[in-house]
C-alpha cells in the first residue's frame, strides 16, 4: 500500500427530503448571498426549482440565478456566472442538479477572484488558491462532483475538454435525497451507473498492481453492488433502496475512497473528453461504455491480472478459471452488462464520423504533447487504435 491523504471535508445529508433542512444549512453557512445555478427545464418540471425558491424566500436568503447548463458544461456560462457573481457580491453558490451543474459552479467559483480565464486552470497554467463556497442538491447519480475534488468544463470556443483537480474544489456540503432522482429518464440512470462503476474501475484497474487488499475490496464491492442495483433502478426507477445505493455509490466512487494506497491516471476517461470534446452531444457514460471495453482489451493482453480479480470478485467468476480466461470474460461481462442497461457499444452508435478519429485522438494527446502511461502506454497511436477498435 501506497503513502496517501484521504481529505473528505464535505458533510452529507443523506435521506429523503433532507433538500427541506436547506434553509438551517444555509444559515449554518453563513451565507449572505448566494448564486443559485442550475440546468436547463428538469428541475422546474419535477417541482424541485420552486420548493428550493421558496426555501430561499422564507429564510430570507437573497439571491440571483443562472441556469442553462448543459450535459457537457461550457466555459461560456461560466464566463456569465463569474460575471453576474461579482456584480452582485455572491459569497456562496448553490448547485442543483448533476455533475454537470456542479462543475460549472466550480468553475465560476474559481474564477470569481482572479482576471484571468478559469480555464487556465483546467490547462494547468494557473493553480487554484482562493475561490468561494458552494453547496449542492444532487438531483442525478453520476459523476460523484459532489464530493469529489475535480471540475471538467468544455472549452466552447476550442471543443476542448479538460479537468483540474484542487482541494478547494470540494463543496462544503452535498444534500442527496434518491427520491429526487426518481424521474431521472432510463438513458440517463444508465450513463450515470455507467460512470459510477468507471471512476472505481479506472481506479482498482490501474497500473499500481499493489498489495492493497483492503481498497481492493472496497473497490470491487462497491462495483458489484452498483451492478446489482443498477438493473433495478434502470427497471424500477422509483425503488427507494436501490436509488439510495446509486446516489451513495456516486459519492463514494469519486471522493478518493476506492483508491487509498494506489496510484492510478484513468486513461478511459480522458479519451472520453477528447470525444464529446469533439461530439458535444454524447453523455459522458455513454462514451466511457462504448471506450472502456476496447481499451481493456488492449491493456489485459498486457496484464490480465487485475481484470481476472474483477472477474473474480464483481462478477463472481471461478477462480478455478485462469487469468487470462478469467479477464476475457470479465470484460464480455462489464460489456454485456451496458448493454442489458440501453448503453451503445461502439461509437459508430453515437454518431461519431470515422473521419474524426484523428481528430480525436490528436485532442486527447494535446496535440502531440501528452501521453498516458498505465497498463499501456496510451499515446496517440494506441489512442486511434482504441477508437478504431470500437467504431463498429
Amino acid at each position: 500500500m501506497k503513502d496517501f491523504i484521504y481529505n473528505t471535508p464535505t458533510k452529507i445529508y443523506f435521506g429523503a427530503n433532507k433538500e427541506e433542512e436547506l434553509g438551517n444549512i444555509l444559515k449554518e453557512n453563513k451565507v449572505n448571498k448566494l448564486l443559485l445555478h442550475y440546468g436547463k427545464s428538469s428541475i422546474k418540471k419535477s417541482g424541485l426549482y420552486d420548493k428550493i425558491v421558496n426555501i430561499l424566500n422564507i429564510n430570507n436568503i437573497n439571491f440571483i440565478e443562472l441556469g442553462g447548463v448543459e450535459a457537457n458544461p461550457k466555459l461560456s456560462l461560466v464566463e456569465k456566472g463569474i460575471k453576474l457573481a461579482r456584480e452582485n457580491n455572491i459569497d456562496f453558490i448553490l448547485a442543483v442538479g448533476g455533475g454537470s451543474v456542479i462543475d460549472s459552479a466550480k468553475s465560476i467559483s474559481a474564477g470569481i477572484y482572479h482576471d484571468f480565464s478559469p480555464w487556465l486552470y483546467n490547462t494547468g497554467e494557473k493553480i487554484l488558491d482562493k475561490n468561494i463556497p458552494i453547496g449542492v442538491v444532487l438531483t442525478i447519480s453520476a459523476a460523484g462532483s459532489e464530493m469529489s475534488n475535480s471540475c471538467v468544463i468544455t472549452n466552447d470556443y476550442t471543443n476542448d475538454k479538460r479537468g483540474f483537480t484542487s482541494e478547494l474544489n470540494r463543496v462544503k456540503f452535498a444534500i442527496l435525497n434518491p427520491k429526487l432522482t426518481y424521474s431521472v429518464s432510463k438513458y440517463q440512470t444508465a450513463c450515470g451507473i455507467t460512470d459510477i462503476m468507471m471512476h472505481t474501475l479506472e481506479r482498482v484497474l490501474s497500473y499500481d498492481n499493489c498489495y492493497n487488499p483492503l481498497t481492493d475490496n472496497l473497490a470491487f464491492g462497491l462495483i458489484k453492488a452498483v451492478l446489482e442495483v443498477g438493473k433495478i433502478a434502470y427497471n424500477e426507477p422509483n425503488n427507494y433502496d436501490a436509488r439510495a445505493t446509486l446516489m451513495w455509490a456516486s459519492s463514494l466512487t469519486h471522493n478518493g475512497l476506492t483508491a487509498c494506497g494506489r496510484e492510478y491516471v484513468m486513461p478511459v476517461h480522458q479519451i472520453e473528453h477528447a470525444l464529446s470534446g469533439t461530439y458535444d452531444s454524447i453523455a459522458h457514460g455513454a462514451g466511457l461504455a462504448v471506450l472502456w471495453p476496447s481499451w481493456a482489451t488492449f491493456a489485459s493482453l498486457k496484464d490480465p491480472s487485475r481484470f481476472a480479480e474483477l472477474g473474480y470478485n464483481s462478477f463472481g467468476i471461478s477462480r478455478n478459471l485462469n487469468q487470462k480466461e478469467a479477464a476475457k470474460t470479465a470484460i464480455q461481462m462489464m460489456k454485456n452488462y451496458f448493454l442489458e442497461i440501453g448503453m451503445p457499444s461502439t461509437l459508430k452508435e453515437l454518431n461519431v464520423k470515422k473521419a474524426d478519429l484523428e481528430k480525436i485522438a490528436n485532442l486527447y494527446t494535446f496535440n502531440g504533447k501528452r501521453v498516458i502511461d498505465d497498463i499501456i502506454l496510451v499515446d496517440y497511436d494506441m489512442c486511434l487504435k482504441i477508437l478504431e477498435n470500437c467504431y463498429e
